[in-house]
């Protein structure tokens, strides 16, 4: 059986939806470039862009807490710096991420629609070289899509892969195995060019409820992957080991 990768996304604006692609460059010791790059933080977060450290979610805008971001089409130029953002097929903000005025055109807009739930007006964060991930490493995320049609067998109902917002999604030419990216942890993969050190599994919260195309709370994933499997886990953490340009449909090698 021949592993193959089959989605690559990152992320921009942390909470803030998905860009699909069909190649990326891997750096050794960096997640995927632009991803998570940006982060809408409440305004009661203190955080120093010339010192940056790491900061938990929970002070920031997060689908965990916010579902309503469910509802934005976020569009990012990395060329230009502008984010856009649409909902229900039409753009309802607009602004240069990399400028005091553009932050202050999305600052506003969420202040705005977000109400309460931005904990006063929010402003937008950036750091050179930071990433506003999860996990205090800079990694990249992976989840075989074995493991999520077992889930989805166990619930009888289809769950999409994008609930879980994680990089690369693998699968078997055969169909994989389930589960198996679990046992990779401490271990070593190569996908195409470059080669990935696995040094986590990735625990799963209510961010996970959230139906990626309705915004609602309409399954309850953490509950049902502890009472079907016994762990509320969904994937794995990989730091980048050696860089190299990567591709959908790359062959993934796992551990002997």
């Amino acid at each position: 059986m021949t592993l193959k990768l089959t989605h690559i996304y990152r992320y921009p604006v942390k909470g803030l939806s998905p860009e699909l692609l069909t190649t990326a460059s891997l750096t050794p010791g960096e997640g995927l470039e632009h991803d998570r790059r940006f982060a809408i933080a409440h305004a009661t977060t203190a955080f120093d862009p010339a010192a940056p450290q790491w900061l938990s979610k929970t002070h920031f805008l997060m689908l965990m807490r916010n579902a309503g971001l469910a509802r934005l089409d976020a569009r990012f130029d990395a060329e230009t710096g502008v984010l856009t953002l649409n909902q229900d097929d039409s753009e309802v903000a607009r602004g240069d991420l990399t400028t005091v005025q553009g932050r202050g055109e999305i600052e506003s807009f969420f202040a705005t629609t977000m109400g309460d739930e931005t904990e006063g007006t929010p402003h937008i964060l950036e750091a050179p070289g930071h990433m506003f991930s999860d996990t205090p490493p800079q990694v990249v995320s992976i989840i075989s899509l074995a493991s999520l049609r077992d889930l989805e067998n166990a619930l009888g109902t289809p769950v999409d892969h994008r609930r879980f917002r994680a990089n690369l999604y693998f699968d078997g030419t055969l169909g994989a195995v389930p589960w198996q990216e679990l046992e990779w942890v401490d271990k070593e993969i190569a996908i195409g060019a470059a080669r990935l050190r696995v040094i986590a599994r990735t625990d799963r919260c209510a961010a996970t409820n959230v139906n990626p195309d309705t915004a609602e709370r309409d399954l309850n994933i953490p509950k049902s992957l502890m009472k079907e499997f016994g762990h509320v886990d969904m994937g794995v953490y990989a730091e980048v080991l050696e860089g190299g340009v990567i591709h959908s449909g790359d062959e993934i090698s796992a551990p002997k």
